[in-house]
Parts: C-alpha cells; structure tokens; sequence
C-alpha cells in the first residue's frame, strides 16, 4: 500500500459479511447520487451468503484485520466481454472512505487481475458507477462503447491480460 505496508489481501468468508457490507454502504454513500436513490439501492450491493455461491470476494485489511475494501469477481457473461474475449468481471471494488487515496482500491484491482491470469482468463471486465472512470482509465483499463442502449451497462471498462 501506497501510505502503509502493513496491508493484507485475503480471501473475504461469510463470516467477514458484516464487516465487507459495512465497507459496501460506507462507500456507496459517497456517490453522487439522490440520498433516497442510495438507500433504496442498497439492498442490491449488499453480499449475501448465497452470492458467495457465485462470486469470490478479496478483502484489504489493517494490521488489526479491519477490512477497510473488498473486491468481489465472478466470471463474465462472454456478451458483455469484448468478442474473441473471455474475461473475468469485477463485481464491486469498495474501500471505506477515510481510506480513499492509499493505494488500496489498486491493490484490489490487481489481486482481482492476478486471479484472472491465474484462471485462465485474457481480459477483465468492469462495469462501473459513473465518477469512478478515471479511476479505471488509470489502471491500464479501456472504456467500452455502448453498443446496445438497452442492454450494454453505460460505463463499462476492459484489460486484456
């Protein structure tokens, strides 16, 4: 990590649900977004034990194994992945907000990468909230067009690998 090199990536378990849900709201609530919008989005970017059935979770925590962000990948529907491309999607990447800024959102970035590589996969796919862009462009990632309005998610992200 950028600030403090105590940082440790692991695998999150059902037993961290608490604690990466709280990393999820605390982050959620900083988009730029209606008030009323967050909260009754909310309940769909909560992880539940049975998404644990679909997807992996990587955790970031302190030295005091504090989860301050959570990463969570499951394979990519082949439509959504650039044709000729089998990729790997970043679920939600969140990092408690007074963490902003320390390189934790990269580490996660790249362990999610590293797992894609380690699979088999050539590429990563990302659909992101709107204002995370430059995040994403920064990390080596290309913004998709929208080919389909009804189908394609606005802002999405790739990196072949």
């Amino acid at each position: 990590m950028d600030r403090d090199d105590t940082l440790v990536l692991r695998i999150g378990t059902a037993a961290d649900l608490p604690a990466i849900n709280a990393v999820v709201e605390a982050a959620v609530m900083t988009w730029d977004l209606p008030d009323r919008v967050k909260r009754l989005a909310m309940p769909s970017y909560r992880y539940g034990e049975h998404d644990l059935d679909y997807l992996e979770l990587i955790v970031a925590t302190d030295s005091d194994d504090r989860i301050l962000g959570v990463a969570g990948f499951e394979p990519a529907d082949p439509k959504d992945a650039p044709a000729g491309h089998y990729a790997l999607l970043l679920h939600g990447l969140y990092v408690v907000p007074a963490h902003h800024r320390q390189g934790i959102g990269r580490r996660l970035l790249q362990a999610v990468e590293d797992a894609a590589c380690k699979r088999g996969y050539d590429g990563l796919l990302v659909k992101a909230q709107a204002g995370s862009e430059d995040f994403f462009i920064a990390q080596g990632m290309t913004e998709l067009t929208v080919r389909d309005t009804e189908r394609d998610y606005p802002h999405r992200f790739f990196k072949a690998i």
